[in-house]
């Protein structure tokens, strides 16, 4: 018999957590083209020094040039086909696929393609609990407001 029996995830905030999609949380930084949820963060599961999410890239779309700062990202490519290009330029590329995973550092300038017919669903994880993106390219106005008021500035 389990010592727990009973007691609810609520009553045990430094416990295991468990985020249902139905919670994931889209009131985070976004980049044209793409669609970013937050699923693990301070908010959701009390995390301290992590956050990890999911992008979904609609089909046939690039998003726009971006970087997220001092942090480091992981990228999981968990359905459809794309490709990552990054640098100052955008001048180095890469395909990706299922199973794939993918390394952004801090600083470097990347846009996620899916020159495909479906959707193509990544997570992401991050080394804080700050979701910076710095978007490079002009965003429309919904999207400048909506990183505004995330980030406070």
């Amino acid at each position: 018999m389990s010592t727990n029996e009973g007691k609810s995830q609520i009553e045990q905030p430094q416990g295991v957590r468990v985020i249902k999609p139905g919670q994931f949380d889209a009131n985070t930084p976004q980049t044209a083209g793409m669609q970013r949820v937050a699923a693990i963060s301070r908010e959701l599961a009390g995390s301290q020094g992590i956050w990890a999410g999911v992008t979904v890239v609609s089909p046939h779309v690039a998003s726009g040039k971006h970087h997220h700062g001092e942090l480091e990202t992981v990228i999981y490519v968990v359905s459809g086909h794309g490709r990552i290009r990054w640098g100052e330029q955008l001048e180095f590329e890469q395909d990706v696929e299922p199973g794939d995973f993918i390394y952004v550092p801090p600083f470097i300038p990347h846009q996620e393609i899916n020159p495909a017919d479906e959707p193509s669903q990544w997570v992401i994880v991050r080394n804080a609990q700050e979701p910076i993106v710095v978007n490079l390219e002009a965003v429309d106005e919904s999207q400048q407001e909506a990183n505004k008021a995330t980030h406070g500035s």
